[in-house]
């Protein structure tokens, strides 16, 4: 029988579920007040149930960095050379490592990654260094980065009318470029930690080719540089006298390692420590560093601080368990925690803590000075109580301590000199001005006894510290110090290329040092840095410049998302 429309269509109606049906005949029997109580208890099984849905998939969400967000940084002083081979200053170096970027790089576990570099390799003597680029990178002005650029950086790094810093790291090595994408490096012969040098920043060649070495350091392209580094200038601020009063810098979005995740950097520059943590503390800039907070970040620098002695200008240093005595008789724990507020580490050794190596145990006595005369007695000094000296045959034990006029050294200095007065030993302290101590007392090795500190780097390279061939000026063996043993494994750390096996030199170095006592080594000053709050993924290892801070800038954040796993890829 046929049907008609309106029984057709009726046919295809959705009815009502019974259970629904069944639950809505049963809710409008209720009284209104029992409808108003089940309507309630209902919202609450529906809003239980959702929450319980979203954390079941919030369970399955996985989360990630998100772009976006910035902060502002005081620094202390003004930068000059926004340029990595003309950066004198801390805030030259901190601006560079923003707009360039090198060969290699710095990871988050603080080994060397290639940058602009996709690979290298190395010849099997250890003197040929091949890069290859990565494909498609290019400078923040759009051009493409080439093999060309790079030979040009370290050939001007290399020209000694330019007076480049970088001068002394590339002497005697070729660079060459092979294609539009090798370089090849020829080293005099084999140094280990030559990685190292490659992460140098490499300028583009089509700006600063015509520039002349006299006009290098005026050019406009020192304040608004062009590189191939995480973020690129978006603007200078300048005071109406013109001078330099703050940086921003935009995140590259062609950066060789990907766009970073922060958008923005800025940077306030101030004459004095008390105005940068004033400005800190009230809120005007987020973060800073070399300020103590108790919610900074505080990692070893790559220096060790400590009084080196020197035989050739006090007989009496030449005797090993003097030398001991005197560096037991120092009080470390006055240092670190009355003098630096406890950012430090004390030390006994020429190798700062965070290398990788077991460094030599720090003294704990229980009277220092009582076993630093002990030592003395032990080695044949008597001391004269009348005339509170110790001596040894026609031998007197005087000491004239020299450092620079440098409020924490000139403390530290102090107390060094208290110390060995306690155990009885005359010591008089000199100040000079850092330029003058250089010239004229450093370099001529115009001292009995020396408070200084010595950068080691990241390399942990002690060749020019510790070799006898570099007793002398322009040598930094400043305690003119000779063992033949040491000699020996300092050229081999220097041509080993097993990371392993070179570690394990250098606890053999640090063990055979420390043993001879050639300083009262004290301390390894804190890198403190003050972070923006909300910041992540800031990774820091060993510190050997400030400007080290930004070496994983690029993976810092302020926000993020979460995403399903197959997009997190």
């Amino acid at each position: 029988m046929p049907y008609s429309w309106k029984q057709l269509t009726k046919q295809h109606e959705h009815p009502r579920t019974p259970v629904i049906g069944t639950v809505l005949s049963y809710f409008r029997t209720l009284r209104p007040g029992d409808q108003v109580i089940a309507s309630i208890l209902a919202a609450l099984v529906i809003a239980t149930t959702l929450v319980g849905l979203f954390a079941l998939q919030r369970s399955f969400l996985v989360t990630l960095p998100a772009y976006g967000g910035g902060f502002t940084e005081g620094i202390v002083g003004t930068p000059r050379f926004v340029n990595p081979l003309l950066a004198l200053s801390d805030a030259d170096r901190d601006l560079s490592r923003l707009a360039f970027a090198g060969l290699m790089g710095t990871g988050p576990d603080g080994s060397l990654i290639p940058v602009l570099a996709e690979s290298y390799t190395v010849s099997e003597d250890g003197t040929v260094y091949t890069f290859v680029l990565r494909e498609g990178i290019r400078f923040s002005d759009n051009t493409p980065i080439t093999a060309d650029d790079v030979v040009y950086t370290v050939q001007k790094a290399q020209d000694q009318g330019l007076k480049s810093p970088e001068l002394a790291n590339w002497s005697g090595i070729t660079v060459e470029a092979t294609d539009a994408r090798t370089v090849r490096f020829t080293l005099p012969r084999a140094y280990a930690p030559f990685l190292e040098e490659t992460t140098l920043g490499i300028l583009p060649a089509h700006l600063w080719r015509g520039v002349t070495n006299e006009e290098f350091p005026f050019s406009p392209l020192m304040t608004r540089p062009v590189g191939a580094g995480p973020y690129e200038v978006a603007s200078v601020k300048r005071d109406k006298d013109g001078f330099i009063t703050g940086y921003t810098f935009k995140a590259n979005k062609q950066y060789a390692l990907g766009r970073p995740y922060i958008d923005r950097i800025s940077f306030v520059f101030f004459d004095e420590e008390s105005d940068l943590e004033l400005a800190l503390e009230n809120g005007s800039i987020d973060s800073a560093y070399g300020v103590a907070r108790k919610d900074a970040l505080r990692v070893p620098y790559a220096r060790i601080f400590g009084t080196f002695f020197n035989a050739a200008t006090n007989p009496a240093f030449s005797d090993g368990e003097v030398r001991r005595a005197l560096s037991l008789a120092v009080n470390r724990d006055a240092i670190v925690t009355g003098i630096l507020g406890g950012y430090a580490t004390a030390i006994n050794g020429p190798v700062p803590p965070g290398s990788g190596i077991e460094n030599t145990p720090v003294p704990v006595s229980g009277n220092r000075i009582e076993e630093a005369a002990t030592i003395l007695e032990n080695a044949g000094w008597k001391y004269d109580q009348e005339a509170r000296v110790w001596t040894k045959g026609e031998d007197t034990l005087r000491i004239t301590l020299r450092t620079s006029n440098v409020a924490e050294l000139k403390l530290i200095a102090q107390q060094v000199q208290a110390d060995w007065a306690s155990l009885g030993i005359p010591t008089s302290l000199e100040l000079f001005e850092p330029g003058d101590l250089t010239q004229n007392v450093i370099r001529p090795r115009r001292f009995e006894a020396l408070f200084f500190g010595m950068v080691v780097g990241r390399d942990h390279d002690l060749y020019a510290f510790w070799n006898s061939t570099e007793r002398t000026d322009p040598g930094l063996n400043i305690a003119q110090y000779a063992n033949t043993r040491v000699d020996q494994l300092l050229v081999a750390a220097r041509t080993e290329s097993d990371p392993a096996v070179r570690l394990g030199l250098l606890q053999q170095i640090e063990t055979e040092i420390a043993d001879d006592y050639p300083a009262a080594f004290t301390h390894t000053p804190d890198f403190v840095y003050a972070l923006p709050k909300g910041i992540h993924g800031v990774t820091l290892t060993q510190i050997a410049s400030p400007a080290d801070r930004f070496a994983t800038v690029a993976t810092w954040y302020l926000y993020t998302q979460d995403v399903w796993p197959f997009l997190a890829n």
